[in-house]
């Protein structure tokens, strides 16, 4: 027998799923997460769902501690030492504005300038040592950060990533002298050019790592006391998983590891589905994340930037993140118009609806005042959601300076949320070249499948696919994740002139650093798969193509006729005077668990009739309509829906609006066809 949870810890809501791979069932559930102390909400779940930690073999956990903690500054004091001459890069950036038009905005470097001091050192671009390393300086500037309050410590060296003696020296240097294990070199991280986003990601590492190791090592203790016995596991934002022991040293690959599971989850769904193209829109408290899955792959990147001016350079799950979530609260502008977000009312004290205190409107406020949410059953509460509150402070806030009554406010609430749902979405698809039109729609998180149709009929997008357990879609994708670990290096040479051998070597010491951590990690995968990438560009150009490798060996001259097919069918363009560049060499080594077959979630047998829980009135467009609601627990395989109908479970509900249907598949998804 083996037990999997993933838990993944959102800003509202804790989400579990447990997995018994012998007797194939499994147990959910949604809990309130503890924003106070998340690790006391991750055990509760585990409590809740019955799972005792001495008998779980895989425990997979998404956080996003380290996303909030540099979205929010609350990272750790950190301090830089760098070269001398280059202490303000992380500020000056690329000298973007946060804004299109206008000179507002402002940006709160991740590092205060206090703490980022400069050493003399310096290696050019080839390799070669122009002035050599004072050592001294290293040692009095660490004592000098020490003195002034840093927990954690980054050296960020000029051109580190083609010679690492000096920025490796300084690291040596400070861990003599440091208190604690946080003090990492760039090189640590990322071996690529371009000083300010690897600056970026070291700092990110280096102010993120205390949060996220304490909180990880936290977790990891409370539940070793509880009796388990084997190593807590970590989703990490390439759609992979690390043991929690590297979590200190791999701080960085956290970010948006919660979202990235989700996105890991609805490819294996859709791919069982036999749907190839897909839109991921996850909805949750906080925020709404779109992902895209092309040719049943998740969209892989590694060029992101968490916020304005603070890039990262880690191969993620590519997600675009607004603050729009069920809890985002709206607001009229100063000009008189509605708003809602980014400000969200959290899990405490949550919407009005939730009855734990709240008195801000949110979205999910207005879906409870319009029908679409059931005021009786409220997950993670034991009142009734108090509608009359609600349409007051909908009235008072925002209706009557409109000359709108509470439920007119709800309905151009929700009007403005799926505007901005809609356009996240619009831009994704039409940033990377593709028609809505071909794709279908997954909603997830326990409030996307609420405003689904309404984004897919904006977007024309002819299909919706509800997943069987949308609110608890993360917690499923950390149960289906690998073990991955990623490499670059940057090479940034002539193709045509490179040395077969050297980068062949390359190659082979990549995949023998990911083998490594495998070993580390004592996690028992059915295999390792290993697959080689090569980031090119054509001499005086600014932006790389990824090109796979092909064949167990490096090959220049199959490479560059990759490469130009590939440029040829992304800009219809051919340059046969121009000479390819190889930018950087990257590796991804995965550890491939036993797979999990999605049949677990077939419906049982039984009647449409039975499923029917009874009806209500639900506000669509400028009236209310008689809608039936559905127990989605009791949906028999094949059944067929029409809109209206509101259809319920305990993770999330989704609205079947008018002229829309709705077909249960053989693993009880909804296949939703959007007309008009």
């Amino acid at each position: 027998m083996s037990i999997s949870v993933g838990v993944d810890v959102g800003g509202t809501f804790t989400d579990l799923f447990m997995m018994d791979t012998e007797s194939l069932e499994f147990r959910t559930t949604k809990i309130p997460t503890t924003v106070d102390d998340r690790s006391r909400g991750f055990l509760n779940g585990l409590e809740t769902i019955g799972a005792r930690p001495a008998t779980i073999d895989w425990l997979i956990h998404g956080t996003t501690a380290g996303t909030n903690a540099v979205l929010e500054r609350k990272g750790a004091r950190c301090g830089l030492i760098t070269t001398r001459g280059f202490r303000d890069v992380l500020e000056i950036g690329r000298r973007t504005r946060p804004n299109a038009y206008g000179l507002s905005g402002s940006f709160d470097p991740l590092i205060e300038r206090d703490f980022r001091l400069e050493v003399s050192e310096r290696i050019d671009s080839r390799g070669n040592v122009v002035v050599p390393l004072n050592e001294d300086e290293v040692r009095a500037t660490a004592r000098r950060l020490l003195e002034m309050g840093a927990e954690a410590l980054v050296v960020v060296f000029l051109h580190s990533y083609i010679s690492d003696d000096h920025e490796a020296r300084a690291a040596e240097i400070v861990r003599e002298i440091w208190p604690n294990d946080h003090v990492v070199a760039s090189h640590e991280v990322i071996r690529e050019m371009r000083e300010f986003e690897r600056s970026s990601t070291a700092a990110i590492h280096a102010s993120i790592g205390p949060v996220v190791s304490r909180y990880i090592s936290d977790v990891a203790s409370q539940l070793k006391q509880n009796g388990f016995r084997n190593e807590l596991l970590v989703m990490q934002a390439n759609g992979g998983m690390m043991a929690s022991s590297l979590v200190s040293r791999h701080a960085v690959q956290t970010v948006m590891s919660g979202p990235a599971a989700g996105v890991l989850a609805a490819a294996a769904i859709a791919k069982r589905a036999g749907i190839d193209n897909l839109v991921t829109g996850d909805m949750g408290g906080t925020s709404f994340d779109v992902a895209i899955v092309s040719n049943g792959e998740p969209i892989v990147s590694s060029e992101k930037d968490l916020a304005y001016a603070v890039p990262i350079r880690i191969p993620m799950i590519d997600i675009h993140t607004i603050g729009a979530g069920g809890g985002s609260i709206a607001r009229l502008d100063k000009a008189g118009m509605i708003r809602v977000g980014p400000e969200s009312a959290a899990s405490f004290p949550g919407p009005i609806g939730f009855g734990r205190g709240g008195s801000e409107p949110t979205i999910t406020d207005a879906n409870f005042l319009l029908g679409r949410l059931n005021p009786s059953v409220v997950t993670g509460s034991a009142v009734a959601a108090p509608l009359d509150k609600i349409a007051s402070t909908l009235e008072d806030r925002i209706g009557r300076q409109l000359g709108f009554d509470a439920y007119q406010t709800a309905a151009a609430i929700l009007d403005v949320a799926n505007a901005e749902l809609a356009g996240a979405i619009r831009l994704v698809l039409i940033e990377k070249g593709h028609d809505p039109r071909d794709f279908a729609l997954m909603p997830f998180g326990g409030a996307g499948p609420l405003h689904a149709v309404s984004i897919a009929r904006d977007l024309s997008i002819p299909r919706v696919l509800v997943p069987r357990y949308p609110g608890l879609n993360s917690a499923l994708g950390c149960v289906l994740a690998d073990v991955r670990h990623d490499f670059v290096q940057t090479v940034n040479e002539p193709l045509g002139g490179l040395n077969r051998n050297s980068i062949q070597n390359l190659l082979a010491e990549q995949e023998r650093a990911g083998r490594d951590l495998l070993e580390q990690e004592k996690v028992s995968v059915a295999h390792v798969e290993v697959s080689h990438e090569f980031d090119l560009l054509f001499r005086g150009q600014s932006h790389t193509l990824r090109v796979p490798m092909r064949g167990s060996h490096f090959d220049p001259e199959a490479l560059e006729a990759n490469f130009l097919a590939t440029y040829l069918a992304r800009y219809n363009l051919s340059l046969p005077e121009m000479h390819p560049t190889l930018v950087n060499v990257r590796t991804t080594v995965i550890g491939v668990r036993e797979r999990i077959d999605l049949g677990i979630f077939r419906p049982k047998p039984g009647r449409l009739e039975d499923a029917i829980t009874g009806s209500r009135d639900v506000y669509f467009g400028d009236r209310w309509i008689k809608s039936l609601t559905y127990n989605r627990d009791k949906l028999p395989e094949g059944s067929e829906i029409s809109g209206p109908a509101i259809i319920e479970q305990p993770d999330s509900t989704f609205v079947l609006h008018p002229d829309a249907t709705a077909k249960v598949d053989d693993i009880g998804n909804l296949l939703v066809h959007v007309h008009g």
